[in-house]
């Protein structure tokens, strides 16, 4: 019944109309699109059902809103106005960053960067440079892991990582990157109340629960408050420097437009 509709012609409405709240009308065109491929009978007259009630409801609160608004409180062509051009102008914006700014950032600019604010790198939570390993119980050879995993010898490194690459659930082999420890037991399912002193005194963690044996090796740590080693901020420096670029080319190309434009007859003060 829900989808049973008459031709109505009122004004510029014509078609198949569903619903009507005032001079509103709701088309059977207009659900075009709402009901996903393969829905139930049940499920698409419930979609339905639901749009319309919620198309309803709309123009319900619209059209109380009109009869308790003046026409002055309800003119928002200034308003209107003023975000088409904000638009147009963040389009022209992003257009000149797009064509003009220099993505190319060197380590000497990082480097800088850090070094004239560490004071603003200071971490606000513990990280760590660490390499872990999940694997089910039942893996072959699993034995073998923890002597691999243990093992700072390259080409046992490269054993475990082939080894992990067939196996593992999840593993992460790169004692260069460094995690918030938050993020690590997020993973791992350690148990800590006092985060500092588990980092100072484990460095390699063994555990498992009812699926997975869990294999952590940590090769550092900063605590919080420390500063932020430059590894670990090395790609928020880039965005800052890349940020500040753009600032910077906007502002030159408005102070040029706005000295250009005093210098022709485009712009009068009178």
């Amino acid at each position: 019944m829900i989808l049973t509709s008459c031709a109505v012609k009122n004004g510029n409405t014509e078609g198949s109309v569903i619903a009507r709240v005032g001079d509103y009308y709701l088309q059977e065109i207009d659900l075009d699109g709402i009901i996903p491929s393969n829905t139930t009978t049940k499920d698409s007259l419930t979609i339905t059902r639901n749009f319309i009630n919620t198309w309803i409801r709309e123009k319900l609160l619209l059209l109380h809103a009109q009869k308790n608004l003046t026409e002055d409180q309800m003119n928002f062509d200034k308003q209107i106005e003023a975000y088409r051009n904000s638009l147009i102008v963040y389009q022209y914006e992003s257009l000149l960053i797009k064509q003009q700014l220099d993505n190319e950032i060197t380590d000497a600019e990082i480097e800088d960067y850090y070094d004239k604010n560490r004071s603003n790198f200071e971490l606000k939570q513990n990280i760590v440079k660490a390499d872990f390993v999940i694997i089910d119980h039942d893996s072959p050879q699993l034995n073998s892991i923890k002597s691999l995993f243990k093992s700072d010898d390259p080409t046992a490194i490269d054993s475990l990582e082939t080894y992990c690459e067939l196996y593992a659930h999840r593993y992460h082999i790169s004692s260069e990157q460094w995690f918030s420890f938050n993020e690590i037991l997020k993973i791992i399912p350690i148990e800590t109340y006092n985060q500092q002193a588990f980092l100072k005194n484990n460095h390699f963690i063994e555990l498992q629960d009812d699926v997975f044996q869990y294999y952590v090796k940590i090769w550092d740590f900063n605590i919080k408050d420390e500063l932020s080693p430059l590894s670990f901020e090395r790609e928020n420096i880039k965005s800052i420097i890349l940020n500040r670029r753009k600032i910077e080319l906007i502002n030159k190309m408005h102070n040029q437009l706005f000295e250009d434009a005093l210098n022709s007859d485009i712009v009068e003060i009178y």
